[in-house]
This record gives C-alpha cells, structure tokens and sequence, in this order.
C-alpha cells in the first residue's frame, strides 16, 4: 500500500528575476530525501526567470500569449477567454497573472514549463546529490465540473502517467482506457498544503519513489491533448459561430455570464444568422424582432425575417436555428410566406 507524505516548504523570501530557485528551496532546511517529489507553483518560477513584463492592461497581455480562442464570455469586470496558451495549456487567460506584481505590470507563464521543471531538477541534484523529481503547477478549470485545481503543467523526473490498459481489475475484466495522470494528481494533492492564501508555493511529496526516473522525461506537455485527440478544441457556442462564419473574438460580443433577457439573446442570434458567407451575391434580409409575455411569466421572442429570395430567407432561417441553440433557446418556425417567415425562440 502506496502511503503518501505531503509537507508544505516554509520560510522561501520573495523570488525575483534571476534568483536561483534551487538554492532558495535547500536554504530553507528542508528535509529532502531520495525518491521526493518537489511541487512548485509556476508563479515563483516565472518570477525567477524573469516573466514579469509591463503590460497597460492584462487583456493585451493575454491577446499576445494567446495561440487560440476556446471559449470567451462577457464578465461583469469584462471578457474572460479560455485560450491555448503559447506555454501549451488550455487555460483562463493563458495564465497570465495581475496578482502579487507591481502596478503596471503581468507575470507571464514560464515559456517552457517542462525545461524549467529539468532546469530546476538539475539544480536540486547539484546541491544534494538526491534522485528528486520537479512537478511545476498551475490553477486549471475543468470541462463539466465547478471549481478549480492545480495541475501539472511541467515535469521532470516523474512518469507523468501510469497507463494501466491491458491490466484486469479485481473482476477479472480488462482495463482498456485507464490511464492515470499521475503528475496532475500529485500536483492536486500537494496544493493542499501549498494553499494560494498562505505564501506557500512549494511542496514536498513523498512516497512515490516507484514513479521517479532516473532520467528527465517526456515531461508534462505529453498530457495535452491536440488534433484529433482534443474533443473539446471550442465551446459549444463557439463551435457554433466558427460554423457561421464568426469564430471566438469576432465583433459580435459573446455572451454573458449573467443570463440576459430573451429578447437580447435573440438579437445576438439574429445578428451572427445574418453574417452569412454563402456563396454567389449577399443576401438581402430583413429581420425584426418583438417578444410576448407567456402565461407563467416568461417571455418568447418572435423573429419575422423578410426577403424577395426564398433561397436566403430559408438560408438564413436555417442560420438563425443554429445560432439561437448557441444561446439556450429553441426555434420554431410558426409561419412560411413566399416573403417571410416567423420563428419563435425560447429558452431551452
């Protein structure tokens, strides 16, 4: 039975641009033994390496360390976007961070969290002769779930997963998708004691001798799903507007987090149904829209589009469909005319 130890590195000072992280951690005394995984929040390794940068604001920030928009939504301080970070993790603000630095400026995730993490092993060996392994960490949402939690973003000297397919449980029945991420896992567990709020960024835990290579690694970003492996490359509202010709980022603004009125909603979604780039000339429609009072209260929105061309009046109603299913709402269509048609959305 695997019994795990997990100890919080107290007394690190204030890590600043040039520091040498693996002195700091073995100034503090602590105990450190063959076989230990050290846990560091990825906030004192950029430090270390100098990622704090003047930024006017951090939403310029984010823009220049974003490889692609996810999803993105209106907040009540301003826009939220879940990007692939130029670091590799699919994260809230390419982790870019405005907390704990100076005025006018933004801490940048390390460039290359998996070399930081060696450079980081490399130094600790130097020091005391110890088989370590270095797990860099940062503060990831997740898909389906409320919440957040660290997760391995670089890694040395640890076998990130433990793949287990091929094995049988205890039924007798054969695992065939098991894999374990052993190196999120250790970073979930450490944050426990490292805690965001307590000035601790460092974490010691043992147990997991077994896990610990004698070499470096693939390292973490072998843990980042891409390609065909990515489900989940947008949201479901901006897999949508991709498909309708307004990709995340576009002028038209994303929802919000606070739900709005059906009648706003509606609008929305009659606007990205008109941004249509058929082929051949652009089509002449026009939309109205009004809303109607249901008996409990609530409201539906009438959507009456008109056009000359049966074509783009049905092009864009097909459009308008898709686009309100991007905000909870469901379109029927309640008249056809040569000229028009009416559909009603409600909330789903």
């Amino acid at each position: 039975m695997t019994v795990l130890e997990i100890h919080p590195v107290h007394g690190l000072p204030e890590v600043a641009a040039g520091d040498d992280l693996a002195a700091l951690v073995v100034a503090t005394g602590t105990d450190l033994r063959d076989g230990d995984v050290l846990v560091v929040a990825s906030k004192v390794v950029a430090k270390a390496e100098g990622r704090t940068v003047a930024a006017a604001s951090r939403d310029g920030a984010v823009a220049a360390q974003t490889l692609r928009v996810v999803a993105e939504r209106r907040t009540p301080r301003g826009t939220t976007r879940i990007v692939e970070s130029r670091s590799g993790p699919v994260m809230a603000a390419a982790g870019v961070d405005a907390s704990n630095v100076a005025l006018g400026t933004v801490l940048l995730l390390p460039a290359d969290p998996d070399g930081s993490a060696r450079a980081l092993r490399a130094g600790l060996r130097a020091r005391t002769g110890l088989r370590l392994a270095v797990v860099v960490t940062d503060t990831l949402g997740r898909p389906w779930r409320d919440g957040q939690v660290d997760a391995a973003i670089g890694a040395a000297g640890l076998a990130v997963t433990d793949d287990l397919r091929g094995a049988t449980d205890a039924y007798g029945n054969p695992l065939e998708v098991t894999v374990r991420a052993v190196a999120d896992e250790v970073a979930s567990a450490a944050d426990l004691v490292k805690g965001k709020l307590e000035g601790v960024p460092v974490a010691v835990v043992r147990g997991l001798a077994g896990l610990v290579q004698d070499d470096d690694g693939p390292g973490a970003a072998t843990l980042l799903r891409a390609g065909a492996g990515d489900w989940f490359r947008l949201g479901h509202v901006e897999a949508v507007r991709t498909a309708l010709g307004a990709p995340p980022a576009h002028d038209v603004e994303p929802p919000h987090v606070v739900r709005e009125d059906v009648a706003t909603l509606a609008r929305r979604a009659v606007r990205l149904a008109l941004r249509h780039r058929l082929v051949g000339a652009a089509l002449a429609v026009a939309a109205d829209v009004t809303t109607e009072l249901e008996p409990d209260g609530s409201r539906h929105a009438l959507v009456t589009l008109r056009a000359d061309d049966r074509f783009a009046l049905g092009a864009v109603a097909e459009r308008l469909g898709a686009a309100a299913w991007a905000e909870d709402l469901v379109a029927t269509v309640l008249e056809e005319g040569p000229r028009h048609v009416v559909l009603r959305l409600a909330p789903a």
